[in-house]
């Protein structure tokens, strides 16, 4: 099989969730374990840093691998999902894997893959461990994929945990309260290791503090931060919680012995981007008219994006805006300003909302707009009808963005 052969099997692999959506989840982590065995613990061979969260885990992982790398660590960043190629998942200093490396491990392992019935990012999760060892890294900054305590990348022990935020998103897999998803996402605090919380929010507080405390982890709450405050290249008001976050956990780190100066902190901060390649969060597509991109997909981060979009300059504004299924438009339409031009559209993916669908709920909460069969024809009209002093916003779900970036 060539590159673009493997990968399709792999997306064939029990459905994957992020176009399924809930027949792709599992709830447990033994098929994880079994994998680990069969590769030797790859993830015992490296120190590693892991980050859940509701929002912002992967703007904070991308931040925390540049700071690693500017202070000179050989450092292993595992995302999700991924915009445009597979291989944004798995990096080492940006530089996303080997295409023969992803061709090789499906083909070395596809029998245990199938005997096994492995999901796609219980392998995906493989991979990156047995890539990160075999390439000697210094330390791997792992995201969650989804939850915590049962998500795949939970077979780690870290050197440091952190926990963004809780929103309401994934609630059928979680909970339908914050306490209930904060439980899920404190599944990633271990034994004596310390953890760190990206924001203090009342309903969560007294789970992560229980849960740190029956583990014996010290725990710190970044927001509470006194200091300094810092600038990252990721712009957009909603990073100063990521940010903290950040900061807080380097300082954990030098007194792990990890050497990372003020400088290499502030280098890495401000050079997210060009170290490690992240894309769509707030990400200025173009000028005249002025088009911006996020990927904020629920109620938690799209309130913070629609505020962000308030202090933007412009005459008119045009919203190119998809989302998935399960979203609670209930929660979702309301952030929306009334005062804008709608594009909807539906990504391509089988979790997408018809875009007729979301135009009719949409409208009858005041936000008008055409249906559109695709995001690219969605832009496109987006495009030809903006003039040169507008603004042009594209989100509603990762995938949408994916579509236009």
């Amino acid at each position: 099989m060539n590159y673009q052969d493997t990968i399709h099997w792999m997306f064939q692999q029990l459905p994957m969730y992020q176009n399924k959506g809930k027949v792709a989840y599992k709830e447990d982590l033994s098929n994880t374990i079994k994998l680990s065995e069969y590769l030797n613990h790859p993830e015992k061979q490296f120190k590693s840093i892991h980050i859940a969260g509701t929002n912002g885990k992967g703007s904070t992982s991308h931040m925390l691998a540049s700071v690693l790398q500017e202070a000179g660590y050989k450092v292993g960043l595992y995302t999700s999902p991924h915009l445009k190629d597979f291989r944004e998942r798995i990096r080492i200093n940006g530089k996303v894997i080997n295409k023969q490396f992803v061709i090789g491990f499906i083909k070395r392992n596809k029998l245990f893959f199938e005997a096994n019935d492995l999901s796609f990012f219980e392998m995906t999760v493989g991979m990156a461990f047995d890539y990160f060892a075999k390439q000697d890294i210094d330390i791997a900054v792992v995201e969650v994929g989804m939850g915590g305590r049962l998500d795949s990348t939970n077979i780690i022990t870290p050197e440091l945990s952190i926990i963004t935020n809780i929103g309401l998103d994934h609630m059928q897999f979680l909970g339908n309260t914050l306490e209930k998803i904060a439980g899920e996402k404190a599944g990633i605090i271990k034994k004596d290791i310390p953890v760190v919380i990206g924001q203090t929010q009342p309903e969560t507080q007294a789970v992560f503090n229980a849960k740190a405390h029956r583990n014996g982890s010290d725990i710190y709450f970044a927001d509470q931060l006194i200091g300094e405050p810092l600038e990252s290249d990721l712009k957009g008001s909603y990073q100063h919680h990521n940010i903290k976050a950040v900061i807080q956990s380097v300082r954990l780190l030098r007194q792990m012995s990890f050497k990372v100066s003020d400088r290499q902190l502030k280098n890495g901060l401000h050079n997210v981007v060009a170290n490690t390649g992240l894309q769509g969060r707030w990400q200025v597509l173009r000028q005249n008219p002025k088009v911006i991109c996020d990927t904020a997909h629920n109620k938690e981060g799209l309130t913070y994006v629609m505020k962000q979009l308030q202090t933007e300059t412009f005459n008119q504004l045009h919203i190119v805006f998809g989302i998935v299924n399960e979203k609670d438009l209930d929660s979702i339409v309301p952030l929306l300003p009334k005062d804008a031009h709608y594009y909807f559209c539906k990504p391509n993916i089988q979790r997408g909302m018809d875009a007729e669908r979301l135009a009719h709920i949409s409208k009858k909460d005041g936000r008008i707009g055409k249906a559109f069969e695709s995001v690219e024809m969605a832009y496109k009209m987006a495009l030809k009808k903006a003039e040169e002093d507008d603004l042009i916003y594209v989100g509603g779900s990762t995938f949408v963005v994916a579509e236009i970036i």
